[in-house]
């Protein structure tokens, strides 16, 4: 599993039963992000600063990591307020925003989301005034599976009914063109009394972070040499420009056709997957996306639509 893959600006969403380690998957992830860049650094301090959080005027590398609670307005999540305040997308600028319990929060405040998620702005207008903030953020997400937590645990017997109604009634409080922005949909098995006990990984987080800081130079390296210098995650790309650093090979384009019209994909999913696919040849290492790269996007992306059909 290339959870790494999220580390390019993609949005991902946990779901799996309390105590599985969700949170604290989150909550690592600044560990192994690549440091702010020097023309990141001012951005995120710009829009620190127009906030009033920019203690002492103290800088740092460290990319942000926000973590409002599902009472969160729409007006503290996106901005808002007499003086259009930056809100926490905004504070959470080239880092991770990460809505814990994701289905407790307001419909209309997750909905909200979408369009920073899709253009990288927040445009906040009043009547005399009209401010955009940037909002260019990675989204990490936590569920569980239904209200009780327990739906997908073998031998669990929901009291409020079959256990797959009360999941598909849970999950109906996130609507479909917001899952269809979800990139990476990674189902988190409960944690036993064994695993604990077991060896700790021989990959740690400084381990993982260069690799991740390997795959970004990759790509960086591919968009300046396409005259994109601007460009650095292939989060970025679009159109034409995807195509040209895809190109997936004969076995992965066929695969792509058939789980296209399965899966039934819309443009942006589709586009999604591909942008996950190149990713994960980067961390490969491998110049060209093949048939197992696209699997892989594939199965995080056939996650998200199960998710969209509950609700």
């Amino acid at each position: 599993m290339t959870i790494t893959t999220g580390l390019q600006n993609y949005n991902m969403l946990l779901i799996g039963p309390p105590g599985a380690g969700k949170s604290m998957l989150a909550a690592r992830l600044p560990s192994i992000l690549p440091p702010l860049a020097p023309a990141e650094l001012l951005d995120v301090s710009m829009v620190m600063s127009v906030a009033g959080e920019l203690s002492g005027g103290a800088l740092t590398d460290r990319r942000p990591f926000r973590a409002p609670h599902h009472s969160a307005s729409m007006a503290a999540l996106v901005g808002g307020g007499l003086r259009a305040r930056p809100g926490e997308v905004s504070l959470a600028h080239k880092g991770v925003l990460f809505l814990d319990e994701l289905p407790e929060f307001q419909p209309q405040v997750l909905d909200s989301l979408r369009q920073p998620i899709e253009t990288g702005e927040v445009v906040i207008a009043r009547a005399n005034h009209r401010v955009t903030y940037p909002a260019r953020f990675m989204l990490v997400a936590a569920m569980n599976p239904c209200r009780c937590g327990e739906a997908d645990t073998p031998g669990y017997t929901c009291r409020r009914g079959p256990n797959a109604r009360c999941k598909a009634e849970y999950q109906s409080r996130l609507s479909g063109p917001l899952l269809d922005r979800i990139d990476l949909t990674i189902q988190v098995a409960a944690v036993t009394a064994a695993d604990l006990v077991q060896p700790a990984p021989a990959e740690g987080s400084k381990e993982v972070a260069a690799r991740v800081a390997a795959a970004r130079a990759r790509q960086a390296e591919r968009f300046a040499a396409l005259g994109q210098p601007h460009l650095l995650t292939n989060a970025e790309a679009a159109g034409p420009l995807l195509d040209e650093i895809t190109r997936p090979d004969a076995a992965g384009m066929t695969l792509l056709r058939e789980a296209a019209e399965s899966l039934r994909l819309t443009a942006r999913g589709y586009h999604r997957v591909l942008k996950v696919a190149r990713t994960i040849a980067d961390l490969d290492g491998a110049e060209t996306v093949g048939r197992r790269h696209l699997a892989e996007a594939l199965s995080y992306r056939a996650a998200a639509d199960r998710a969209a059909q509950a609700a």
